[in-house]
């Protein structure tokens, strides 16, 4: 049971407020991640495209048809309700995308300048 103070009462009092701390449609995995029953989506891929992209919850239906609008609307809300390490989690995951990634590729005309310089160097 949670706390909460109430603005605009004459004195500043706390009372206690029942939350619900479940989520319909949201499952914890063996891995402790959050993921959509009954579908192959983390809650943290749907959070990475709206934290990302900036795309609503009409976007994401729209992105994928396989989705009902309460799926959707349940993993936005156990994003907003977990910002925090679910945008810690995100930001991890693009920085091991990135890692593995590796250097950028290398350019057409790099590739052209080393090939000039093979041939010159053989020739």
């Amino acid at each position: 049971m949670r706390r909460v103070r109430i603005r605009g009462l004459p004195t500043r009092k706390e009372f206690p407020v029942a939350t619900a701390d479940t989520y319909p449609h949201i499952a914890l995995a063996t891995d402790g991640k959050a993921v959509i029953e009954g579908t192959r989506y983390t809650v943290e891929h749907i959070a990475a495209e709206q934290y990302f992209y900036g795309w609503s919850a009409e976007e994401i239906l729209r992105q994928h048809p396989d989705l009902l609008p309460a799926e959707v609307y349940a993993a936005l809300a156990y994003f907003h309700d977990h910002y925090d390490s679910t945008v810690a989690a995100i930001e991890a995951g693009r920085t091991r995308a990135e890692r593995a990634r590796g250097p950028e590729p290398v350019s057409r005309d790099e590739l052209l300048r080393r090939r000039a310089a093979t041939d010159s160097c053989s020739g």
